[in-house]
């Protein structure tokens, strides 16, 4: 009898029924005096002892605030000191984070923070090219010239204040540089007894993710979801206090603040933040003069610190392992990465933003092969099993959906039933989308999609969104985006449009349209003006017709470029 696509992970290992708090609190007490947040483009060094002083500071000022037990705080931020200390500090007093994706526009920013109902929000002043109090005061015209607090806005109705953190702001604002004098407000007696009234099922974290079809959903997630999630990566890592980890990649992803940050306050591990967001000589930079011992980044993060000719300059002797993510590593990737990098447990983690986000992982003994060609087995404490389109489970070698079920598995969707009832079924099985199968022995590779998701180095983007804003463009009648596979990122957006009748645009005068009010990374790279689209005789659009006479227009289209360069 053949054996079935279905498998449950390790229970040796017991899961950790506490909060963020707690977690935090623990490792603090046991490692006070060693590395905890190394944030080298700020220049600021905290021990476990006086990371937790700051964290306690900053959530008794949340506190002085008002800020409630259940409450939003949306953080909309690149990397930085502040991050993590938002991050735990909202933790401690039972406040929802809310992760705002840095490179959001201010259409995108409003569509968080009114579907989240976020009371507060902490921003910084610009990141690359984006102005963020220039966004906010085109959403929130009073905020420029009211006192802090004293102003309504009809676009978001729950939002209070803001607190960002720069230096200098207008009135409305509240600076976080402030934030302490408010936290001489609230005793250590009472952020306490707060934290003690917390519960480990409690929701803490709310992230928008790029789904398949449809607008960001926000994945609700429990301090258990993503405290143990971050713990059992560092298990099969084999992190400990003796371990210096480089996280180059976005804390406002579950990569970052889970993977990145719990994995290292589970285990005690130092966290080390090299720059704003990944550039490839400070991350080397990085390794080399803090010694780290564990680096992540998704492959094209990799790729890049490779080609670098300085990398020969560092010495990287130091690293023995890390996380890959976000796609398949190439072959000879990874053997750089291990022969090159020092790298030689280096694993593969895969999961979404819904699991916490890690559901199968590679260990580090694993054979190069299957670090390249499968995303691991199912992690401790987790199911997977691999359906067909019936809902039955398939044998092992054949192809099906990949379900996920555990601990990791979200709440459900923030103020979303319906979204949450499609993903998420009856018995807690998560539907991934991922087309799968599964060998004899549990390694899983995945073989595509079942929706149309795109993934651009690392970023998930689904079509619709974009679709529906470039509507809003006066000459574009219609739009179809998909995703064509490309070297560098995985995969780059195309997208297909229809002009209006009697109007005229460009390739070039769209991607300005879109690069003012959407994220770079949802940019299309191309764009192809069509008089009708690919339909069956029923009129349905063909999308994997679009995506296949994309190949082949825009890829001779590269060749032709590379072969003239």
């Amino acid at each position: 009898m053949a054996l079935k696509s279905y498998t449950v992970g390790q229970k040796d290992k017991p899961l950790l029924a506490m909060t963020i708090g707690e977690a935090f609190d623990e490792t603090c007490a046991r490692h006070a005096e060693r590395d905890a947040l190394i944030v080298l483009h700020q220049a600021r060094r905290y021990t476990w002892r006086t990371l937790a002083e700051e964290v306690a500071v900053i959530a008794r000022a949340f506190m002085a605030l008002g800020i409630e037990r259940g409450e939003r705080i949306g953080i909309w931020a690149p990397n930085c000191a502040e991050w993590c200390i938002a991050q735990l500090a909202s933790a401690k007093i039972g406040a929802i984070l809310v992760n705002i994706n840095p490179a959001y526009r201010a259409t995108e920013l409003a569509y968080v923070l009114e579907r989240s109902g976020c009371s507060w929000l902490i921003c910084a002043d610009r990141f690359k090219t984006s102005d963020y109090h220039a966004m906010l005061a085109e959403l929130i015209p009073e905020l420029e010239t009211c006192h802090q607090g004293q102003w309504s806005s009809d676009a978001l109705q729950s939002l209070k204040s803001v607190i960002t953190l720069a230096d200098d702001a207008p009135a409305g604002y509240v600076r976080w540089r402030d934030l302490a004098s408010r936290g001489e407000q609230v005793s250590g007696d009472l952020l306490q007894a707060r934290s003690a009234s917390l519960q480990f099922d409690d929701p803490i974290n709310i992230q928008y993710t790029s789904g398949t079809t449809g607008f960001p959903k926000g994945a609700t997630l429990s301090h258990y979801n993503i405290l143990n999630n971050g713990y059992m990566v560092g298990e099969s890592l084999g992190l400990s206090e003796r371990d210096r980890m480089v996280i180059p990649v976005p804390l406002y992803h579950c990569f970052g603040m889970v993977m990145g940050n719990l994995g290292c306050i589970t285990h005690g591990a130092a966290m080390i933040y090299q720059a704003a967001s990944f550039e490839p000589l400070a991350t080397l930079r990085a390794v080399a003069e803090e010694r780290a011992s564990i680096l992540y980044g998704v492959p094209t993060m990799f790729i890049e610190m490779l080609g670098l000719p300085e990398r020969t300059s560092f010495d990287l002797s130091s690293l023995r392992s890390g996380i890959m993510a976000g796609s398949i590593c190439p072959i000879e990737v990874m053997r750089k990465v291990i022969d090159q990098m020092h790298m030689r447990e280096v694993q593969i983690a895969y999961g979404m933003t819904e699991t916490s986000p890690v559901s199968l992982q590679t260990g580090p003994d694993d054979p190069l092969a299957l670090r390249v060609s499968t995303v691991g087995r199912t992690q401790p404490h987790l199911e997977h099993k691999i359906i067909d389109t019936e809902g039955r489970i398939v044998p092992r070698g054949e192809v099906g959906e990949l379900c996920t079920r555990g601990y990791s598995v979200m709440l459900g969707y923030w103020n979303d039933l319906q979204a949450t009832a499609r993903d998420l079924d009856g018995a807690r099985w998560m539907h991934t989308g991922d087309l799968a199968e599964m060998d004899d022995e549990g390694y899983v590779r995945i073989v595509g999609r079942s929706k149309d998701m795109i993934i651009r180095g690392g970023e998930n983007i689904y079509p619709r969104e974009i679709e529906e804003f470039l509507y809003q463009h006066p000459a574009v009648a219609d739009a179809q985006v998909v995703g064509i596979p490309c070297e560098r990122h995985g995969e780059v957006v195309v997208a297909w449009v229809r002009r209006t009748a009697g109007q005229e645009v460009d390739a070039e005068t769209l991607r300005e349209f879109c690069k003012a009010h959407i994220a770079h990374y949802k940019v299309p790279r191309y764009f192809h003006f069509v008089d009708a689209f690919p339909m069956t005789v029923t009129g349905k659009i063909q999308k994997f017709r679009i995506r296949e006479l994309s190949v082949e227009l825009f890829n001779v289209e590269r060749l032709n470029h590379e072969q003239h360069r």
